[in-house]
């Protein structure tokens, strides 16, 4: 039976990305043998799983989508899983727990829907001594002699502080969360804890095996699937069917999904936890592809690039997520495939979203970040993601870096099963990769130094204001509506005004503002009130367009 069982399980396997030519109903048939088969590890039920879930995003037929949904929706009531459960943590799986050090706005949002199974990890707790002073501040002075006093355990102090009607995580967030200072202080205090936490299985909580955008429509895979790297350069320039607004409703939906979509795989992404449901966009790309672009709220905006987060849905199922930044027609770009579908489209769907992010933002250069490549990320270096970019044609600007590059790019030429060494890997993966579609340009993304824009503010406020940030941020503001002829900032909606208190110290050190025409600072004021509108990415073409705008800020940057 044992031989029998891993015989079926090795021939699904290997059906996996194969299409076309009765490979569906191959797939149905050793599927119907393994309906009599009980699993007997860990590795094997998780093989399985991924198997289902890869079909559900790649189904052949109506037949085969039927039958892997109804295996995918019984998945947690399987006697092998019950049994294996322990051995299948941070898995995913339906039915099995996730520990993880959640970011305050993830945590927060795990206890306002599942807070029963929301707990803490004592086992993995890390910074014991760092927790008991964060306690302190979570409860009434008056209950300081206790904490202080009492000889009892951390664990048992939180048991005793949070009553019978509250779990640990429950009780840890929600006091978190209610500590006297800025909204960011609070969430840098609580991330410092790296408090671990249990999401223990539940109906409804989140899993892998469920996830899917219902209302995506469904389109089945009747030929090979596309493994070949495209032309990137054409592939931007070619444009996705369509970009729509969704209701407030899918908007709502999508931004759980994506956050759901993190917290089983132990991630955290910003834009997805400061999502803004009213800035939520479906890009259509044909044959089930589609893109949930997720836009961030205004007091968490980037002070110049405009950032979206990016759920990538085959078939309205997870298969990875992106993240972009977008200025001086520019755009960083990281990208992300779920080791699940790894085995899919991975190239044609990045030339999708490259042609996603030029419809939006109008990029024509397109860079990648050293962390990306695998600087300082062990999964991006073992991953191999510097040889899949520089395949499909980036290249760093790094002069120090280019005849290793050359070197290496002779050797794979000459041997394709030529590996780079370790070492030089490492070197490589340090300098940014760009690709132009135009002409190449140094005023990009990756190239600017925005650190000196920082630097110049500070100097300017240190120097007029002294350590009164509070009065310079509400002179600044002031002076900036005045120069633009801005009457009554106060008055614009919430948005608008976050963007103007945050963009005013700026405004008041760019080079030349003073000899602007008064139309050239009027479209500055709208560029400023872009940055704060429901469509941060309207803020992109606006701010790009402003010549004297993009001259002055180019300035700062080469100070």
């Amino acid at each position: 039976m044992p031989s029998r069982r891993r015989r079926t399980l090795a021939q699904l396997d290997s059906l996996r990305a194969v299409y076309g030519l009765g490979a569906g109903v191959r797939k149905l048939a050793v599927l119907r043998a393994m309906s009599r088969q009980s699993l007997s590890t860990a590795a094997e039920l998780t093989l399985f799983h991924e198997l289902l879930c890869f079909w559900r995003a790649y189904p052949d037929s109506r037949a085969l989508l039927r039958v892997v949904e109804g295996w995918m929706r019984a998945f947690r009531s399987r006697p092998d899983l019950r049994r294996l459960r322990n051995g299948l943590q941070n898995s995913g799986i339906a039915g099995t727990d996730i520990i993880y050090p959640f970011g305050a706005l993830t945590a927060r949002w795990l206890d306002q829907h599942w807070s029963d199974r929301l707990t803490i990890d004592w086992h993995s707790v890390e910074q014991q001594p760092r927790l008991e002073r964060a306690v302190l501040l979570w409860v009434l002075p008056a209950e300081v002699p206790g904490l202080d006093e009492t000889p009892l355990p951390l664990r048992r102090w939180i048991d005793h502080l949070r009553g019978p009607h509250a779990s640990g995580g429950g009780f840890s967030v929600k006091r978190a969360a209610s500590v006297s200072a800025n909204p960011i202080v609070r969430e840098h205090l609580f991330d410092d804890l790296n408090l671990p936490f249990r999401l223990a299985a539940g109906p409804g909580t989140p899993s892998r095996t469920l996830a899917r955008f219902g209302a995506s429509p469904v389109v089945f895979q009747r030929t090979a699937l596309r493994t070949r790297r495209p032309d990137l350069r054409e592939e931007a320039r070619r444009p996705p069917k369509s970009i729509r607004p969704v209701t407030r409703r899918d908007a709502e939906r999508l931004i759980s999904l994506a956050r759901e979509s993190m917290v089983t795989r132990q991630r955290d992404l910003d834009a997805f936890a400061w999502a803004d449901a009213r800035d939520v966009r479906m890009v259509h790309c044909g044959e089930g592809l589609q893109f949930a672009c997720i836009g961030v709220v205004p007091e968490r905006r980037f002070l110049l690039e405009s950032v979206y987060g990016f759920l990538t849905l085959k078939n309205g199922v997870p298969i990875g997520y992106a993240l972009t930044s977008a200025l001086f027609q520019s755009s960083e770009i990281a990208y992300n495939v779920f080791e699940t579908f790894r085995a899919g489209e991975a190239a044609h769907v990045y030339g999708r979203l490259l042609a996603t992010t030029r419809a939006l933002f109008g990029s024509d250069t397109f860079v990648i970040y050293p962390y990306q490549l695998g600087d300082h990320n062990d999964e991006g270096l073992e991953s191999g993601a510097w040889w899949f970019y520089a395949k499909l044609g980036f290249r760093p600007r790094a002069r120090a870096i280019l005849p290793v590059v050359r070197r290496e790019l002779a050797r794979v030429t000459q041997a394709p099963a030529y590996r780079t060494p370790f070492r030089t890997l490492k070197q490589l993966v340090r300098h940014h990769l760009y690709l132009s579609l135009d002409r190449r340009r140094s005023d990009v993304i990756g190239r600017l130094r925005f650190d000196r824009i920082g630097l110049a503010v500070t100097g300017y406020v240190t120097a007029r204001f002294g350590t009164d940030r509070e009065r310079a941020a509400k002179v600044c503001a002031d002076e900036a509506a005045a120069q633009l002829g801005v009457d009554h900032w106060r008055k614009l909606g919430r948005g608008e005004r976050i963007a103007w208190e945050h963009w005013a110290p700026l405004v008041a050190v760019l080079p030349g503002v003073a000899r602007w025409t008064s139309g050239e600072r009027q479209d500055l004021a709208e560029v400023i009130r872009a940055k704060g509108d429901r469509r941060e990415s309207e803020f992109v073409p606006l701010f790009d367009r402003h010549e004297r705008l993009r001259e002055a800020v180019l300035a700062l940057t080469r100070r």
